[in-house]
Protein backbone atom coordinates (compact mmCIF):
# COMPACT_ATOMS: atom_id res chain seq x y z
CA UNK A 1 0.00 0.00 0.00
CA UNK A 2 1.22 3.55 -0.90
CA UNK A 3 1.34 5.58 2.21
CA UNK A 4 4.46 7.56 2.18
CA UNK A 5 6.82 10.64 0.97
CA UNK A 6 9.56 12.29 2.09
CA UNK A 7 11.43 15.57 1.52
CA UNK A 8 14.13 17.73 2.47
CA UNK A 9 13.09 21.50 2.54
CA UNK A 10 14.00 25.01 3.57
CA UNK A 11 10.46 25.57 4.34
CA UNK A 12 10.08 23.09 7.16
CA UNK A 13 7.58 25.36 9.54
CA UNK A 14 6.15 26.25 6.15
CA UNK A 15 5.14 22.62 5.47
CA UNK A 16 3.99 21.26 8.40
CA UNK A 17 1.50 24.68 8.95
CA UNK A 18 0.51 23.29 5.05
CA UNK A 19 -0.53 19.71 6.23
CA UNK A 20 -1.80 20.32 9.15
CA UNK A 21 -4.24 23.24 7.49
CA UNK A 22 -5.19 20.02 5.78
CA UNK A 23 -6.31 18.05 8.56
CA UNK A 24 -2.88 16.06 9.19
CA UNK A 25 -1.09 15.43 12.97
CA UNK A 26 1.84 16.10 13.57
CA UNK A 27 3.25 13.70 15.41
CA UNK A 28 6.73 13.95 15.71
CA UNK A 29 9.64 16.70 15.38
CA UNK A 30 13.43 15.65 16.00
CA UNK A 31 16.19 18.15 15.29
CA UNK A 32 19.62 18.86 15.91
CA UNK A 33 20.05 21.36 19.14
CA UNK A 34 22.93 22.63 20.47
CA UNK A 35 24.81 19.22 18.81
CA UNK A 36 22.57 16.42 19.56
CA UNK A 37 19.30 15.31 18.43
CA UNK A 38 16.43 15.98 20.83
CA UNK A 39 13.13 16.14 20.05
CA UNK A 40 10.35 18.86 19.82
CA UNK A 41 7.25 17.07 19.64
CA UNK A 42 3.45 18.15 20.33
CA UNK A 43 2.02 19.43 22.51
CA UNK A 44 5.24 22.15 21.71
CA UNK A 45 4.80 24.30 19.33
CA UNK A 46 6.73 26.21 16.92
CA UNK A 47 6.25 29.42 19.43
CA UNK A 48 8.09 27.46 21.95
CA UNK A 49 11.02 27.10 19.71
CA UNK A 50 11.25 28.98 16.76
CA UNK A 51 14.37 30.97 17.90
CA UNK A 52 16.66 28.16 19.18
CA UNK A 53 18.18 27.92 15.54
CA UNK A 54 17.43 24.06 15.24
CA UNK A 55 18.03 21.84 12.32
CA UNK A 56 15.16 19.79 11.70
CA UNK A 57 15.86 16.26 10.78
CA UNK A 58 12.45 14.81 10.55
CA UNK A 59 9.27 15.79 11.17
CA UNK A 60 6.19 13.49 10.70
CA UNK A 61 2.72 14.57 9.57
CA UNK A 62 0.24 12.14 9.61
CA UNK A 63 -3.71 11.61 8.81
CA UNK A 64 -5.65 8.29 8.64
CA UNK A 65 -3.44 5.68 6.72
CA UNK A 66 -1.11 8.80 5.01
CA UNK A 67 2.43 9.31 6.41
CA UNK A 68 4.02 12.59 5.44
CA UNK A 69 7.62 13.05 6.24
CA UNK A 70 10.34 16.28 6.11
CA UNK A 71 13.62 17.65 7.16
CA UNK A 72 15.47 21.09 6.49
CA UNK A 73 17.43 21.12 3.45
CA UNK A 74 19.27 24.28 1.62
CA UNK A 75 16.95 23.30 -1.41
CA UNK A 76 13.72 21.51 -1.90
CA UNK A 77 15.12 18.05 -2.52
CA UNK A 78 12.33 14.68 -3.14
CA UNK A 79 13.65 11.85 -1.19
CA UNK A 80 11.58 8.88 -1.29
CA UNK A 81 8.38 7.67 -1.28
CA UNK A 82 6.91 4.58 1.04
CA UNK A 83 4.95 1.51 0.79
CA UNK A 84 3.20 -0.72 3.64
CA UNK A 85 3.84 -4.22 2.97
CA UNK A 86 4.08 -7.89 4.46
CA UNK A 87 7.07 -9.55 5.59
CA UNK A 88 6.51 -12.10 2.61
CA UNK A 89 6.17 -8.90 0.45
CA UNK A 90 9.17 -7.38 1.84
CA UNK A 91 11.33 -10.31 0.37
CA UNK A 92 10.35 -10.68 -2.84
CA UNK A 93 10.22 -7.39 -3.89
CA UNK A 94 13.95 -7.09 -2.34
CA UNK A 95 14.69 -10.15 -4.59
CA UNK A 96 13.35 -8.44 -7.75
CA UNK A 97 15.26 -5.42 -6.56
CA UNK A 98 18.47 -7.67 -7.01
CA UNK A 99 17.17 -8.83 -10.24
CA UNK A 100 17.01 -4.79 -11.55
CA UNK A 101 20.43 -4.54 -9.88
CA UNK A 102 18.82 -2.05 -7.65
CA UNK A 103 20.73 -1.60 -4.24
CA UNK A 104 19.09 -3.06 -1.01
CA UNK A 105 19.79 -1.24 2.18
CA UNK A 106 17.77 -3.49 4.88
CA UNK A 107 17.44 -1.67 8.39
CA UNK A 108 15.87 -2.73 11.49
CA UNK A 109 12.67 -0.49 10.66
CA UNK A 110 12.72 -0.33 7.30
CA UNK A 111 13.83 -1.32 4.25
CA UNK A 112 15.51 1.25 1.25
CA UNK A 113 16.02 0.31 -2.31
CA UNK A 114 18.27 2.57 -4.31
CA UNK A 115 16.30 3.49 -7.76
CA UNK A 116 17.95 4.75 -11.29
CA UNK A 117 15.66 7.37 -11.05
CA UNK A 118 17.73 9.54 -7.67
CA UNK A 119 14.62 8.36 -5.56
CA UNK A 120 14.67 5.74 -3.06
CA UNK A 121 11.60 3.56 -2.36
CA UNK A 122 11.09 2.58 1.56
CA UNK A 123 9.69 -0.96 1.99
CA UNK A 124 7.80 -0.69 5.96
CA UNK A 125 6.27 -3.39 7.33
CA UNK A 126 5.47 -1.78 10.92
CA UNK A 127 1.73 -0.97 10.75
CA UNK A 128 2.29 1.80 13.50
CA UNK A 129 3.59 4.68 10.77
CA UNK A 130 -0.23 5.30 10.22
CA UNK A 131 -2.71 6.26 12.40
CA UNK A 132 -5.34 3.69 11.09
CA UNK A 133 -5.52 1.20 8.05
CA UNK A 134 -9.23 1.48 7.91
CA UNK A 135 -9.01 4.83 7.03
CA UNK A 136 -10.88 6.31 3.92
CA UNK A 137 -8.13 8.55 4.27
CA UNK A 138 -5.58 7.39 2.01
CA UNK A 139 -2.66 8.36 -0.81
CA UNK A 140 -4.32 7.09 -3.70
CA UNK A 141 -1.71 8.02 -6.30
CA UNK A 142 1.41 10.01 -7.16
CA UNK A 143 3.10 11.57 -9.87
CA UNK A 144 6.57 11.44 -10.47
CA UNK A 145 8.74 13.95 -12.78
CA UNK A 146 11.36 11.90 -13.33
CA UNK A 147 14.67 12.87 -15.84
CA UNK A 148 14.57 9.48 -17.77
CA UNK A 149 11.71 6.92 -19.30
CA UNK A 150 11.28 3.57 -17.85
CA UNK A 151 9.62 3.81 -14.44
CA UNK A 152 6.85 2.00 -14.52
CA UNK A 153 8.02 -1.15 -16.47
CA UNK A 154 10.92 -1.07 -13.34
CA UNK A 155 8.09 -0.54 -11.03
CA UNK A 156 6.36 -3.26 -12.38
CA UNK A 157 9.17 -6.04 -12.15
CA UNK A 158 10.00 -4.35 -8.49
CA UNK A 159 6.53 -5.17 -7.24
CA UNK A 160 4.87 -7.82 -9.60
CA UNK A 161 2.26 -5.85 -10.10
CA UNK A 162 1.10 -3.00 -12.53
CA UNK A 163 -1.14 -1.69 -8.84
CA UNK A 164 2.06 0.40 -7.09
CA UNK A 165 -0.23 3.55 -8.44
CA UNK A 166 2.90 5.69 -9.31
CA UNK A 167 3.75 7.20 -12.53
CA UNK A 168 5.81 9.54 -14.18
CA UNK A 169 6.41 11.67 -16.59
CA UNK A 170 9.53 13.45 -18.60
CA UNK A 171 11.04 16.52 -17.09
CA UNK A 172 14.31 18.20 -15.68
CA UNK A 173 14.12 17.61 -12.17
CA UNK A 174 12.88 14.63 -9.78
CA UNK A 175 10.34 15.75 -7.68
CA UNK A 176 6.33 14.55 -6.84
CA UNK A 177 4.35 16.70 -9.41
CA UNK A 178 0.87 15.17 -7.91
CA UNK A 179 -0.62 13.15 -5.11
CA UNK A 180 -3.94 11.99 -5.34
CA UNK A 181 -5.58 11.88 -1.61
CA UNK A 182 -9.10 10.49 -0.80
CA UNK A 183 -11.24 12.43 1.60
CA UNK A 184 -9.20 15.66 1.84
CA UNK A 185 -10.88 18.91 3.03
CA UNK A 186 -9.33 21.10 0.30
CA UNK A 187 -8.85 20.54 -3.59
CA UNK A 188 -6.50 21.47 -5.54
CA UNK A 189 -3.86 22.77 -3.42
CA UNK A 190 -0.24 23.09 -3.67
CA UNK A 191 2.03 22.49 -0.90
CA UNK A 192 5.19 24.49 -0.24
CA UNK A 193 7.56 22.15 -2.47
CA UNK A 194 5.38 22.21 -4.97
CA UNK A 195 3.56 18.99 -4.55
CA UNK A 196 -0.35 19.65 -6.17
CA UNK A 197 -2.48 17.32 -3.91
CA UNK A 198 -5.61 16.47 -5.55
CA UNK A 199 -9.04 15.54 -3.60
CA UNK A 200 -10.90 12.31 -5.00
Amino acid sequence: MLFHYHFWTPYVEETEKFYEDNGFRISQRIGRYQGEFQEFNPPLKWEDFREKNILFRIIEARKGTINITFGYGKRIMFDHIGFLVSDKEREKICENAVKLSWKVDKRERRTFISTPYHFRIELQTNTDVVDSLNSKINLQELKLETKKAGLESDLLTLFGTSKNRVYSEIGDVVTIKQAIINNLISSPIVDPNGVRIINE
